[in-house]
């Protein structure tokens, strides 16, 4: 197994990565790929709760500081989109939890709105960049982790979670970029099921249909949400929830296994 010191961490890097040593528990590794102050939070603390080794990453530099009391592995900086970044964060937090990683989480949104005579070629590019290639390159990072566990427990036993969007069954007006990309990555999640599944891996993906209670939508929707019943946006920790659900059934056996769950609040129109 590489040591720490042989990743190979950017240099641009090295003054954001944190790394903190003291391990939690002995059920695995949790990683949380794309972690806000919204859904991602919610998550890193809901598997922290349940005793998992915990680690993030951001691709903003200083993105992570408001996580870092919940987190072993802070892999603040780190670009999904760069396939280096991706396999030196693996591997690190593959150390971090004695080669079980049980869980990934995939919550890198990219969501741009733009009139398709206003989406250039380099917009176009990035949300395909962020919502798709990576989760192609951290999906397959996943996999080979786990698919290389000892046979017991069963080799390759974990869950790999993709979180999709409205645009990832439809296109709408004005969404062209953002809904290519974001179909793309459920098309690569059916995929990944299908060949996966027989290989004790459960690969999810979860269409979130409506706002994710965040500081950044409450500061968008300032004017609008404070007028609206307190349920017209999803609470992030019960999204937490339904996640923490999939990997449960993981947990329990591999005869009853959910590909594909949507969420949304009582007040969407779908």
């Amino acid at each position: 197994m590489l040591s720490r010191a042989s990743l190979r961490i950017p240099s641009s890097l090295s003054s954001t990565y944190r790394t903190l040593t003291k391990k939690t528990s002995n059920l695995g590794g949790a990683l949380i790929i794309g972690a806000g102050p919204g859904l991602g939070k919610s998550l890193v603390k809901r598997f922290k709760l349940s005793g998992y080794i915990t680690g993030a990453s951001r691709r903003t530099v200083g993105g992570l500081d408001f996580l870092s009391s919940s987190l072993d592995r802070s892999y603040d900086g780190y670009d999904a989109r760069n396939e280096e970044h991706v396999k030196a964060m693996f591997s690190d937090f593959d150390e971090a939890c004695d080669g079980n990683i049980q869980v990934v989480v995939f919550n890198i949104g990219a969501n741009i709105k733009f009139p398709i005579l206003d989406t250039t070629k380099r917009k176009f590019e990035k949300c395909w960049e962020m919502a798709c290639l990576s989760g192609f390159l951290v999906g397959k990072e996943a996999a080979s982790h786990m698919l290389s566990k000892p046979p017991s427990p069963p080799s390759g036993l974990g869950t790999i979670i993709f979180t999709g969007a409205s645009a990832s069954l439809r296109g709408s007006s004005s969404f062209s970029a953002f809904s290519v990309a974001k179909g793309g990555l459920r098309q690569l999640s059916q995929s990944m099921s299908r060949e996966l599944g027989p290989k004790n891996i459960h690969v999810s993906h979860v269409v979130i249909d409506g706002a994710v209670d965040s500081p950044f939508i409450r500061e968008m929707f300032s004017d609008k949400i404070d007028k609206l019943p307190e349920h017209c946006i999803i609470n992030p920790d019960e999204v937490a929830e339904s996640y923490m659900h999939l990997h449960m059934q993981t947990v329990r056996g591999r005869s009853c296994w959910t590909h594909e769950m949507d969420l949304r609040p009582s007040l969407e129109k779908w």
